[in-house]
């Protein structure tokens, strides 16, 4: 090997050995350190409602809570009307406002100029930001003293002004989530749809929404999720009665509204029938969000 071999390359130099570097270490610890607290948070709560609730379970009865139909605390906990109640409203409200939601998000895409655009996207995220009980305000006002009118009622506190109010409470979530979702897709998605002779309405429906079902069926889960643990808003213009309802033109109390009303003065086996209210809906909650992992997770395969 000649000399002019064993020199080394003019400007490149061997980089010495680094020592550990200290300072990557602790970002990584800080990073996990963060992540970390979601999940420690969720699992005391989870402890907490828990330890509290099971009581009233073991008291009385896993089925008679379940599927029992009187709510009379301290002798009788049936939790099925308010169970009904707010499957009943949070299925409304997704059945009107999600249809709206994801539309306007494609028009925000796809379809809609600039100037309006830039005028519907700041008035729906104002819409996320309007507190729980100026939309109840709201519902006793407008909707309450409508529903009474239309449909020829003595009091119009029920289950529809609740689908009501909830629908447009879950608009501002589900319309900025999809609509961040159909932005973030690569524009070949739609150039791709229009070279092959496909129109701009059938490339929405057939190729673009689809490609982003992953981010739509998070905001509908986030918008379900909001439906069904609202509280304030639903005591207000839902009536608040303890009893299975017939038909959505009847008074209701959910879930929430059953823990938040009872909360303040409840002691003993009472209090533990309410955390147990807690479990309830955090079962809810799991099953959503593992059935929307699945359906999402199924339609990728």
């Amino acid at each position: 090997m000649t000399t002019a071999s064993k020199a080394q390359p003019q400007g490149l130099q061997l980089a010495p050995a680094k020592s550990y570097d200290w300072k990557e270490m602790g970002f990584h610890l800080l990073f996990l350190s963060c992540a970390m607290v979601g999940v420690l948070s969720v699992a005391t709560i989870g402890w907490f409602v828990f330890s509290e609730g099971l009581p009233a379970f073991k008291e009385a009865g896993v089925s008679a809570m379940l599927l029992g139909k009187d709510w009379l605390p301290p002798a009788l906990f049936g939790l099925l009307p308010m169970i009904v109640a707010s499957l009943i409203s949070t299925a409304g409200a997704v059945i009107i406002g999600v249809p709206i939601a994801l539309l306007t998000a494609v028009f925000l895409a796809e379809l809609a100029p600039n100037w309006l655009a830039n005028i519907i996207r700041p008035a729906v995220e104002l819409l996320a930001g309007i507190p729980s009980v100026v939309y109840g305000f709201f519902g006793l006002v407008i909707i309450v003293p409508a529903i009474e009118s239309i449909f020829n009622i003595p009091a119009g506190n029920t289950i529809l002004a609740g689908v009501i109010v909830l629908a447009i409470m879950i608009l501002p979530t589900v319309i900025t989530i999809s609509e961040t979702s159909l932005r973030a897709l690569p524009p070949t998605y739609k150039e791709g749809a229009l070279a092959l002779g496909a129109s701009h309405i059938f490339s929405i429906f057939k190729v673009l929404i689809p490609a982003a079902r992953s981010g739509i069926y998070t905001g509908i889960a986030l918008g379900v999720a909001r439906a069904i643990g609202e509280t304030m808003a639903i005591i207000m213009v839902m009536g608040n009665a303890p009893a299975m309802p017939g038909s959505i033109l009847e008074p209701a109390r959910t879930l929430t509204a059953n823990i938040a009303m009872e909360m303040s003065y409840a002691t003993g086996i009472h209090a533990n029938a309410l955390y147990s209210t807690g479990i309830v809906l955090l079962a809810f909650i799991v099953l959503l969000n593992g059935s929307l992992l699945y359906l999402n997770r199924k339609r990728a395969h």
